[in-house]
C-alpha cells in the first residue's frame, strides 16, 4: 500500500491507540486546535462542517496542540468535556500532540511534507501580524499556528493545506472539500 496518513497511528482522546485506517474512503479536515486561542471560535464552523457533509464521508479530525502561548493547557478529559459542552463538538477528537519541532507528530510530519505550504484569504495578513510579534514559524514549512488545516482525500493522499485565518466555511475551502466528495 502506498505511504499515505492511513498508515499511520494516532491516540484518541480518550487515550485509545488508533490506525487512521478507520478512515480510508472518507474526506478528512485536519486541524490542530486549541481551548484559549482567538480562533478557537471555528469550532462551531468544523462542527457545522461536520453535520452538513458527514453523511456524504466527510470527518473532521480535531488535534489538540499546546505549542502556541500554551493555548491548549488542558487534560485530555478537560479538553473533551469543553468541546463537547462549548461548542457540541461530535467530530473525533485526539490526544494533545506537537505539529512541530523535534517532537513533531508522524502524522504532522506526512502532511508538512506532502503539503509544505498553505493556502490563505486573498486579505490575510495573518502571518505578517504573527512575525511582527516575534512568532513568525521557525522554518518556512512549520505550522503557523492554531486551527491550521489539512484537506485530505479518500485516498489517504493530502489534496490542500489552509492557513489558520481560513475559516472552515470560506468558500475556498469549501470548493475543495466539495470537489473532494465528489471523487
Amino acid at each position: 500500500m502506498q505511504d499515505t496518513i492511513f498508515n499511520t497511528e494516532v491516540t484518541t482522546i480518550d487515550g485509545d491507540v488508533v490506525s487512521l485506517q478507520a478512515y480510508v474512503g472518507k474526506v478528512l479536515l485536519i486541524v490542530n486546535v486549541a481551548s484559549k486561542c482567538g480562533l478557537t471560535p471555528q469550532y462551531e464552523q468544523l462542527e457545522n462542517l461536520q453535520k452538513t457533509w458527514h453523511e456524504q464521508g466527510f470527518t473532521v479530525l480535531g488535534f489538540p496542540c499546546n505549542q502556541f502561548l500554551g493555548q491548549e493547557p488542558g487534560s485530555e478529559e478537560e479538553i473533551k468535556t469543553w468541546c463537547s459542552t462549548t461548542w457540541g463538538v461530535t467530530f473525533p477528537m485526539f490526544s494533545k500532540i506537537d505539529v512541530n519541532g523535534e517532537a513533531r507528530h508522524p502524522l504532522y510530519q506526512k502532511l508538512i511534507a506532502a503539503a509544505p505550504t498553505a493556502v490563505a484569504p486573498a486579505d490575510s495578513g495573518f502571518y505578517a501580524r504573527m512575525a511582527s510579534k516575534g512568532r513568525a514559524p521557525l522554518y518556512p514549512d512549520d505550522i503557523l499556528w492554531n486551527f491550521e488545516k489539512f484537506l485530505v482525500g479518500r485516498d489517504g493522499q493530502v489534496l490542500q493545506r489552509f492557513s489558520p485565518d481560513m475559516t472552515p466555511e470560506d468558500p475556498i475551502l469549501v470548493e475543495h472539500i466539495n470537489a473532494a466528495l465528489a471523487k
